[in-house]
């Protein structure tokens, strides 16, 4: 079947039947291996809100997941393999590099993954108890998973592709059907959808999809869009980082940079680009120990709870060693800082901050970021099994993580996970705060499930995350400022979204920014090898 709807895995892999008959109507299930019929919908229509399986007899209806796209073929997923292949055919070193890494999210992680599969010895270093960076997660008393961020794994993804691929895991994604749906402020308890028609190559579905909805768009809006997109289309990536130089009025006159990035790389060049797929768990163990479990198994080092206190220098201005703040001292062939740009910047060693390249890094600066979980009393009927754009002014995007993932899935309660945003005027407010203005919002986007005062939903629990720096901030000018991969610092080198690879702050530019600085410390092996011997022969006492 190339549709679907509910997932139908439990975290044990065992099929699993669901009747969220409130939901039918709107989503594409089958009953017996068929698709509904219309007079079967009629049915739903009549029936919504009850149990199916018993108001009709016989009639289960079992949903799940939509199935992967067939994303090999593309060109970026078989670029993305082709360096991926590049650190497993290259020559395995009969002295391996051991290359010191700061800093254990996807940047940190890929780097070290890659030069494990390249035959050298990574040594991961991070400063939390918990693995991921940007897709940290924690348990909390009840067992129950908060996270970072709410994070969703598009099929224009091709190096985070690969890599569940090469890990073995590419069962751990769950895919959704091909839309974007928008709840709608000025209708509240409805949807608007973007559905993109799987018989249309890109960027004509993403056209199709535009051209039918007219919930969102008018005409006018829809030829302006048209036109506006032409030179995307035309141009490319190089056209999305041309318009960086533009003032704010001139951003909001042509097209953001982040939505140009978007329905260029994403929507624009691929037919399943903007296929959505969310992660069946949490990420420290759905998706980072798998890599650590690779990494350990060709000889690399993964270790926690160590935090680098200062990047110690020799008399030449090279890495001596990373200096922790247990007191433990890091040695290696190469170093490689992986965490966030703001970090990086407060370790920046006085000696290095006149030099062109780090001196830069100042243009970027993290924005905060709030991540919202509530857990509520009852099931909300209003919901889909997808990413939803709440187009409220405190709330970008949300779901309801009780239906899109299995290892939260939950058949009585719902768990919503939302971006709270912009998050500049809330960091510093407290969790209740953000909270009943989380509420206030989702009331009037809801009005017959949700009240602010909790008269109808009420809340069980919740957890507020708050990261105070986070992704860096778009700004004009700021795409000369990324850094390449290889300082001008010999045995140096950075990881990060923020560095320089054709994708903005995401989890697939984190990826792919480890796979290049691990390309560049493999290309510089003969250089750096020399490096050590030298170094170990300056330590060697002189006979008198």
């Amino acid at each position: 079947m190339d549709t679907g709807c509910l997932s139908s895995m439990d975290i044990t892999g065992a099929k699993q039947a669901r009747t969220f008959a409130g939901q039918l109507p709107t989503q594409r299930c089958f009953s017996s291996g068929h698709h509904m019929s219309v007079a079967m919908k009629s049915l739903v229509l009549r029936n919504k809100g009850k149990r199916l399986h018993r108001r009709l007899g016989g009639l289960k209806v079992v949903c799940q997941d939509f199935p992967r796209p067939p994303l090999e073929s593309t060109i970026n997923y078989l670029e993305a393999g082709q360096l991926s292949s590049f650190f497993r055919s290259s020559e395995h070193p009969s002295k391996p590099l051991q290359v010191v890494i700061a800093g254990a999210g996807l940047a940190g992680l890929s780097t070290a993954k890659y030069l494990a599969d390249a035959g050298h010895k990574p040594i991961l270093l991070e400063a939390r108890d918990v693995l991921g960076g940007k897709i940290a997660a924690w348990k909390d008393k009840d067992g129950d998973w908060y996270e970072t961020g709410l994070h969703i794994f598009f099929g224009a993804y091709p190096n985070i592709q690969n890599l569940f691929g090469e890990l073995g895991i590419e069962d751990r994604l769950q895919w959704k059907e091909h839309s974007m749906i928008f709840a709608m402020l000025n209708k509240p308890g409805e949807f608007s959808r973007f559905d993109f028609p799987e018989t249309l190559p890109a960027p004509l579905n993403g056209i199709w999809a535009i051209l039918r909805n007219n919930e969102m768009l008018t005409w006018p809006e829809k030829v302006k869009f048209a036109i506006g997109l032409l030179p995307a289309m035309a141009g490319g990536q190089p056209y999305v980082e041309a318009q960086d130089g533009l003032t704010v009025s001139e951003w909001m006159k042509k097209q953001v940079q982040l939505f140009l990035s978007v329905i260029v790389v994403v929507h624009v060049q691929e037919k399943h680009g903007s296929k959505m797929a969310f992660l069946d768990g949490n990420p420290p163990e759905r998706l980072c120990m798998p890599i650590v479990d690779h990494i350990r198994s060709r000889g690399g080092e993964v270790r926690l709870n160590s935090r680098i206190k200062k990047i110690e220098l020799n008399p030449d201005g090279t890495v001596k060693h990373f200096a922790l703040t247990d007191g433990t001292q890091i040695t290696g062939d190469a170093y490689v800082f992986a965490a966030p740009v703001d970090i990086f910047k407060l370790l920046v060693p006085q000696e290095w901050n006149e030099i062109m390249y780090f001196k830069k890094l100042e243009k970027l600066v993290g924005v905060p970021v709030i991540n919202v979980h509530i857990w509520f009393d009852r099931k909300l009927k209003n919901t889909y099994d997808h990413l939803l754009f709440s187009r409220s002014s405190l709330l970008s995007v949300y779901a309801d993580m009780s239906v899109t993932c299995k290892e939260y899935y939950d058949p009585n309660r719902s768990m919503l996970e939302l971006v709270f945003a912009p998050a500049e005027e809330w960091i510093g407010r407290s969790d209740a705060d953000i909270i009943d203005a989380t509420m206030e919002e989702l009331a009037k986007l809801f009005p017959d499930e949700i009240a602010a005062d909790q008269s109808k939903a009420k809340i069980l629990k919740y957890h507020v995350v708050k990261t105070p720096r986070s992704v860096y901030k778009t700004v004009p000018n700021c795409e000369p400022c990324r850094p390449l991969q290889r300082s001008p610092i010999e045995g140096f080198y950075l990881a990060g979204d923020y560095t320089k690879q054709k994708y903005l702050a995401s989890m697939e530019g984190a990826v792919l920014s480890g796979k290049l600085c691990a390309q560049s410390i493999v290309q510089d092996y003969n250089k750096l090898s020399l490096r050590s011997q030298k170094s170990l022969q300056s330590e060697v006492p002189v006979a008198s």
